[in-house]
């Protein structure tokens, strides 16, 4: 890839029918090997809460903690296209606030969009953002930040009627003029039904086959976390095992005096005696 990605350029890959390829990522390093390896789409999520900070769900997460990762991720980023998480009730309370984080994410964390969670309840919200010039990817289905309301981390949409509200949640919100929708943990059928009636581009995630592109935490596919494994989350492989075995290997040396060696050591000082 040769050109920064943008909203033009998303909007072009679901026309061409070629499959958006997404992750998320939180720090520098990471961010600049996707970007290198030529993943379209990086998003700051603030599943960041779980996957770096500790945290048992992404409603701790502040938007101090979503500038300073997105910043780093940004820096790194000279391709992707690089979309920020708003977190917990920074759009919730009113278009004012959510106009002052989103701006922040972008002026302070060079993030080219943000993306909220929630459907017709909160498309006026993200019409306001979209007037001021911010590029706003949606989410529906699952959102982790009502996951308490939700009940738990399950599977929507299922009956004819939650199915109906998704549907109405997605066109709200295309209406509203948001550049992408984010699809979580819906069945396939619907996900495929969701992402032909729009001419945006959909991002599946735990949505099945027939969305314009896929996202996972790159976390969870790369093994990395901990505990349980959500059904939709291919593991690519287990740098958790890696990481492991070298620092084993490497207090094993340090224990056992095999390093450092003279190899990973600097030459004795020159004496000055003549």
């Amino acid at each position: 890839m040769n050109d920064k990605i943008t909203v033009s350029t998303l909007k072009k890959l679901k026309k061409d029918g070629i499959k958006i390829t997404a992750l998320t990522a939180y720090d520098y390093p990471t961010a600049k090997i996707l970007d290198e390896i030529g993943i379209h789409f990086i998003l700051v999520g603030d599943s960041l809460g779980m996957a770096v900070l500790g945290y048992e769900s992404t409603i701790p997460v502040t938007m101090d903690d979503m500038v300073r990762h997105t910043k780093a991720v940004a820096k790194a980023a000279k391709n992707a296209f690089v979309v920020a998480d708003m977190p917990f009730m920074s759009y919730n309370i009113s278009k004012e606030d959510a106009l002052k984080n989103a701006a922040r994410l972008l002026a302070e964390g060079g993030t080219q969009a943000v993306k909220l969670e929630g459907g017709v309840e909160i498309a006026e919200t993200v019409k306001a953002i979209v007037n001021a010039g911010i590029p706003v990817v949606g989410h529906i289905g699952l959102t982790p930040q009502s996951v308490n309301q939700l009940g738990g981390y399950k599977v929507q949409g299922k009956d004819d009627k939650t199915a109906s509200k998704l549907k109405s949640d997605a066109k709200s919100l295309e209406d509203a003029g948001i550049c992408a929708l984010v699809l979580e943990c819906v069945p396939m059928d619907l996900a495929k039904e969701i992402t032909e009636s729009l001419s945006i581009p959909t991002i599946g995630i735990g949505a099945g086959p027939y969305c314009d592109g896929q996202i996972l935490v790159l976390h969870d596919m790369l093994g990395l976390t901990q505990g349980h494994k959500p059904k939709f989350v291919k593991q690519y492989a287990n740098i958790s095992q890696i990481i492991k075995d070298a620092v084993g290997n490497y207090i094993s040396d340090v224990q056992n005096r095999l390093f450092p060696t003279e190899e990973y050591s600097f030459a004795n000082r020159k004496s000055d005696e003549k």
